[in-house]
């Protein structure tokens, strides 16, 4: 299997607000590199960090051995923690002693998908802390929000 670093972000101008989401896929082996974000005019901060990871691993052609590099512990915490429970469970999360729907279940479904194709280590960096590619995904995703700023959301 291809050995890849995906490092994503999301970023959002409130929360709920214009959103941006970023990635750069790198193959260590070829020094080749794909980076790419786009934004949504009324999201959330959480629904960006996913779809960084969901357009990060549906970019990729074929199945991999990916390091994760994300700042982003919703995501982390999902994967390595959370998701196995929520499938257990229908999708949903205790909440008290009754169970709720989670949020954002059509994106983590993608990402579960996703999951059962490619091989994933988490490594969770520290976000505004001069990480190289968090910085950059962090610069891309502001980026892509910023032409949301002055529309009126429908």
């Amino acid at each position: 299997m291809k050995q890849v670093d995906l490092f994503t972000d999301g970023a959002c101008s409130g929360n709920p607000g214009p959103g941006g989401w970023a990635f750069i896929l790198r193959c260590p082996k070829t020094d080749k590199e794909l980076e790419r974000s786009d934004g949504e005019p009324d999201t959330t901060n959480n629904k960006m960090e996913l779809t960084a990871v969901i357009r990060g691993l549906e970019a990729l052609q074929e199945p991999c051995e990916v390091t994760l590099h994300a700042d982003s512990t919703y995501v982390g915490q999902g994967i390595s923690s959370w998701m196995a429970g929520w499938k257990k469970r229908g999708w949903k999360r205790k909440d008290g002693s009754k169970l709720v729907p989670i949020k954002n279940e059509e994106l983590w479904r993608a990402l579960d998908k996703l999951l059962q194709k490619h091989k994933i280590v988490f490594n969770h960096v520290k976000g505004h802390d001069g990480h190289v590619e968090n910085e950059r995904c962090d610069k891309l995703a502001v980026e892509a929000y910023q032409k949301y700023l002055h529309r009126p959301v429908k």
